[in-house]
């Protein structure tokens, strides 16, 4: 017995100072050489904090470009996905109720041009960003609320779109509703 005994607590003193101090401590370390220094970037307006640039907000007025949908309510805090699979009976009516509901709000639209995102949660379910296509297909809606001709919208769009440096292209959310006020407000 004590043959097993003394290993066991090495490896679970070992495991335990790897788990609990070295690896917290390397995370942190690497935080302060990221922008923010591991709290987040903040995206201020005026002098007051609107946003930070990589936790999705819930924009849903007509004026403004939708968001992702959320299976967080866009909770920072308590994040996650609706963890339904794509064969889920209630997961597939709230797709296909959250895509009538886009088609409804954006006519013109079929549902085919309807890219995933806006009618999917993502597995954080606060996804600050959207595609381009995402955005553009609300191009139509949001300069129609403005009273904006469209392809001014649509050029603010293309402004907004940043390359991915590990994946797709992707559009700022926050950013990009921040400047259709700004512009907006200079019409």
């Amino acid at each position: 017995m004590k043959n097993q005994l003394i290993p066991a607590v090495r490896l679970t003193v070992v495991l335990l100072v790897l788990c609990s101090v070295v690896y917290p401590a390397v995370v942190w370390a690497v935080a302060q050489l990221a922008p923010g220094r591991g709290e987040g970037v903040q995206i201020t307006l005026n002098g007051r904090v609107v946003g930070f640039a990589n936790v999705g907000q819930k924009f849903d007025r007509p004026e403004y470009f939708n968001s992702r949908p959320s299976a967080a309510d866009y909770h920072a805090d308590g994040s996650s996905g609706s963890n339904k699979g794509p064969s889920n009976p209630e997961y597939l009516a709230t797709v296909k109720a959250r895509l009538d509901t886009f088609l409804l709000k954006n006519p013109g639209v079929t549902a085919a041009q309807v890219p995933a995102e806006l009618i999917t949660a993502s597995g954080s379910g606060l996804d600050p960003h959207l595609s381009p296509q995402g955005a553009l297909v609300q191009v139509a809606r949001v300069a129609a609320a403005r009273h904006l001709p469209a392809a001014s919208v649509q050029a603010l769009v293309q402004q907004h779109v940043e390359t991915g440096l590990f994946g797709p292209d992707h559009v700022n959310l926050l950013q990009l509703n921040l400047a259709l006020d700004a512009l907006a407000s200079h019409k």
